[in-house]
């Protein structure tokens, strides 16, 4: 028996700022229908406030009636930096829907929204969103293409452009065919890392050989799990972050990545042209990532144009390999229906908002996934059990092995509930919508904020706990509630949510089900116990499990 205890974080000292620690300071402020001191003064709490449907005389409201968190965006947002709510953002949206109501105002440096968080407004909000929706806009990510002159792919689009591109890049990376098609590649990257653990537990642990136990900090590992799994996908080729010593190349590559990340959330309170002027250094951090991002697709673009050229020069068939599927971006080339710099820009900008969606929607939630079947047993056998008859059943094939295993994908959904990475997902009606009575004129932003949904007892029955089996087709049909369709959110709705979706769930849902069961680990688990039962006559219940230990760390049994 090989273990491996894996430090797992919980609501302090996470990787990714969304979970860091809440600040204690109540939001103060002197404005009538605002929080002063954490109390509301003309306005009303969530608290037994549920859905509100009518004003108190029956009408309508206007929009500036809405409760709001303050007037001048200035004053908000440095009390944002003052009091840490950017890394806080989801307990301080958690606090003001708790104070205020459903719905509230927010003004903060250039930036402006209107905050729901019911299931019910978030339906409405959709149905108001049009053939073309439209979000906020990543204006640093904007501002950087326009002043390097590059073309914007569909995460910076509006109107028909948006939509042609998203329609041709939804055939690659979206449909059930596309999924089919890549899920092998995923499936070769959970193997390779299940494998180096597994290898890595036996060269650094402690205890006799086949009982080691080693104890590590895995958010670098899943990083690159993930970011490595996405680039295959994307590339149809490894980049060697697996190996002990990554290149050169793939060193900066990381770097730039999270240099790019850091730098985005800051920038999109601030006037970026002013910033751009100034030479402010938040900008010129985030302007010389993405160059270096921007670089590397290139580097990648050219290898599949030369690995194309070279496979028709032998006479075989453009993006394809003994059949092998070799990536998007061979896919898209091969078809030729985008330009050559569309391509680069679609791409450049799956990578990132994939190294977004698969690092920061795989990697964290993947060590919460530890944290919590850890501490939930009973939850963790259930889902190992199903794991492994399907990997049984399927017989090699991964698809088929998900598929028969629901509750592995419910464990994804009910982690991704609980701690959602993405903090809202935002919208503008293109029609004038009533949203809790109040008025919301067509072109507001509005922000449907995930992690005060995920955690609301109007919505959720028991919504601190794990539950998984919540999700299961049975619980779902009996969810008739207005707007129940709008419960998981964590890629967003419509046609306009995340387009790596399909590629982030199946990289957490085939890592999950490879470190439960391989082949290499059946066949050494059937020796083992062989001579367990020669031994003992008892089979030790629990063999590889993941258990909670009293200094708050997960021991994961390989």
């Amino acid at each position: 028996m090989r273990s491996m205890s894996i430090r797992v974080p919980g609501t302090r000292g996470s990787r990714h700022a969304f979970f860091g620690v809440a600040p204690q300071k109540a939001l103060s402020t002197s404005v009538a229908e605002t929080v002063v001191e954490g109390k509301l003064e003309g306005g009303k709490g969530a608290q037994g406030a549920g859905v509100s449907k009518g004003g108190v005389d029956g009408r309508v409201r206007s929009f500036q009636e809405i409760p709001h968190t303050g007037k001048n965006g200035w004053v908000n947002l440095v009390k944002f930096w003052r009091q840490d709510y950017f890394g806080q953002l989801h307990k301080h949206m958690e606090r003001t829907f708790n104070t205020l109501g459903p719905i509230y105002r927010e003004h903060v440096g250039t930036h402006k929204s209107v905050n729901i968080m019911m299931p019910s407004d978030i339906s409405e909000l959709f149905r108001s969103e049009g053939l073309h929706p439209q979000r906020m806009t990543l204006q640093p990510w904007a501002t950087h293409r326009e002043t390097r002159q590059l073309s914007k792919g569909v995460f910076l689009k509006n109107g028909e452009e948006w939509r042609a591109d998203r329609l041709l890049l939804n055939k690659e990376v979206m449909m059930s065919s596309a999924v089919k098609r890549f899920l092998p590649l995923l499936d070769e990257v959970a193997s390779d890392f299940s494998r180096m653990l597994q290898a890595r537990v036996e060269r650094e642990g402690r205890g006799k050989k086949g009982k080691r136990s080693l104890t590590i900090d895995p958010s670098p590992d899943l990083f690159r799990f993930a970011l490595e799994a996405s680039c295959h996908v994307l590339y149809g080729e490894r980049i060697g972050l697996f190996s002990s010593s990554p290149s050169l190349e793939s060193q900066k590559f990381i770097w730039a990545v999270e240099q790019m990340l850091a730098t985005t959330p800051p920038l999109l309170y601030l006037p970026h042209r002013l910033l751009l002027r100034i030479g402010a250094p938040q900008w010129t951090q985030h302007a010389t990532a993405w160059d270096h991002i921007f670089s590397h697709a290139e580097a990648r673009i050219q290898r599949v144009y030369q690995r194309m050229s070279s496979s028709q020069g032998r006479g075989a068939e453009a993006g394809a390999a003994g059949g092998q599927y070799t990536g998007v971006l061979s896919q898209l080339m091969e078809k030729g229906q985008l330009s050559l710099d569309l391509i680069k820009a679609n791409i450049t900008e799956l990578m990132a908002g994939g190294v977004d969606t698969c690092v920061c929607v795989t990697a964290v939630p993947l060590q919460f996934t530890l944290f919590e079947l850890g501490r939930n047993p009973e939850v963790q056998e259930s889902v190992r059990q199903q794991v492994r008859t399907s990997w049984a059943e399927a017989g090699g094939d991964p698809q088929k092995a998900l598929q028969g295993a629901p509750l592995l994908k419910g464990t994804i959904k009910e982690i991704l509930r609980l701690y959602p990475v993405g903090i809202t997902v935002q919208r503008m009606p293109i029609k004038d919508i009533v949203l809790q009575n109040y008025h919301i004129p067509a072109g507001t932003m509005v922000h449907a904020c995930l992690y005060p949904l995920g955690r609301s007892t109007e919505v959720f029955e028991n919504p601190q706990s794990f539950q998984p089996g919540r999700w299961s087709n049975s619980r779902e049909e009996g969810q008739r509630a207005e707007g129940s369709g709008f419960r998981s959110l964590a890629f967003g709705f419509g046609a306009r949510q995340c387009v790596g979706r399909r590629i982030a769930e199946n990289e957490m849902q085939l890592l999950i089900m490879h470190v439960s069961s391989s082949k290499q680990e059946k066949e050494e688990r059937k020796r083992e116990e062989e001579e367990e039962d020669e031994e003992d006559g008892i089979r030790e219940k629990g063999y590889d499990a993941i258990r909670m230990e009293r200094d708050g760390k997960a021991c994961v049994e390989l």
